[in-house]
C-alpha cells in the first residue's frame, strides 16, 4: 500500500500573490522526497458546484511508497523547514491521509 497525504491550507493572505508564494514555499521544501512517488501543488481551482469544499487557497499532494517513507517525510529538515516558514502564513491547515492501493 502506498500512502496518500493531502493538505488543504487556507492563508492569512489569499490574494494570488499570497498564494502564489506559498506555493513556491510547498514546492521548495515539500518535493522530491525519499520515496515520494507523486508530488503536486496548486491553488483552489474555479467550480462552484454544491458539492466543492472552497474552504481552501492552496491543496498539496503527496504519495508516497509507504507509510515508512512518509514518516520519514514528517521529520526530513527540510519539512520541518516549511513549517517553520509556512505556519505564520496559514489560518487552517487540514490533512487527510489514506491508504492507497497500486492500480
Amino acid at each position: 500500500m502506498q500512502l496518500a497525504h493531502i493538505v488543504f491550507f487556507s492563508l492569512l493572505d489569499p490574494t494570488p500573490e499570497g498564494r502564489r508564494k506559498f506555493v513556491d514555499l510547498c514546492k521548495t521544501h515539500l518535493s522530491k522526497h525519499p520515496g515520494e512517488v507523486y508530488f503536486s501543488v496548486g491553488t483552489l481551482a474555479d467550480y462552484k458546484r454544491e458539492v466543492n469544499d472552497r474552504e481552501f487557497d492552496v491543496a498539496l499532494h503527496a504519495v508516497f511508497e509507504s507509510r515508512a517513507a512518509h514518516d520519514a517525510y514528517q521529520t526530513a529538515p527540510r519539512h520541518l523547514k516549511f513549517i517553520e516558514q509556512a505556519k505564520p502564513l496559514w489560518k487552517n491547515v487540514r490533512v487527510f491521509d489514506s491508504d492507497v492501493a497500486v492500480q
